[in-house]
């Protein structure tokens, strides 16, 4: 899953226990559908929460 807006996707990593085991983890960024307007047309697009916020700001 992408952000359609600024490409935020997916981030790998490691979870590290107490004795500094290291397993493979990802972290998903939070990417909701939403319907904004993009050039006077409404428009359906899966977006992250950041830039929806920032869609938000823009139009009110």
């Amino acid at each position: 899953m992408k952000c359609e807006l600024c490409g935020k996707g997916p981030q790998f990593g490691n979870n590290v226990s107490h004795s500094n085991r290291h397993t493979k983890r990802q972290w998903l960024p939070n990417i909701q559908t939403a319907t904004i307007i993009a050039n006077g047309k409404r428009k359906r697009v899966t977006i992250c929460t950041r830039c929806l916020r920032t869609q938000n700001k823009a139009v009110g």
